[in-house]
């Protein structure tokens, strides 16, 4: 785990090595940024804030990447596709 600061906010980020790539996640208080790998339909069922950006490889791509897709919650919380990922987890901080 590292941890990763936004605005003074400490959010904390987890890789998984995997043969191809990487599983990428950050995590606030109330909400997460993964990448593609992460399902929406489960974070729906589970009533989590999740916000989902692709094609990253790394948490700095994953905070400059524009958001895809989103769970119920998150958007809720007034997460929307489009923003980008820094944006989305200041919002879930």
């Amino acid at each position: 785990m590292e941890n990763i600061e936004l605005d003074g906010m400490i959010f904390r980020g987890s890789t998984i090595e995997l043969l191809q790539g990487k599983l990428l996640i950050i995590q606030g208080k109330t909400g997460m940024l993964g990448c593609g790998y992460f399902n929406l339909a489960v974070a729906d069922k589970l009533n989590s804030a999740m916000a989902v950006v692709t094609g990253v490889q790394s948490y700095d791509d994953m905070l400059n990447k524009c958001v895809v897709a989103v769970s119920a919650r998150a958007a809720e919380l007034g997460v929307v596709p489009g923003m980008t990922g820094r944006e989305a987890l200041l919002i879930m901080k």
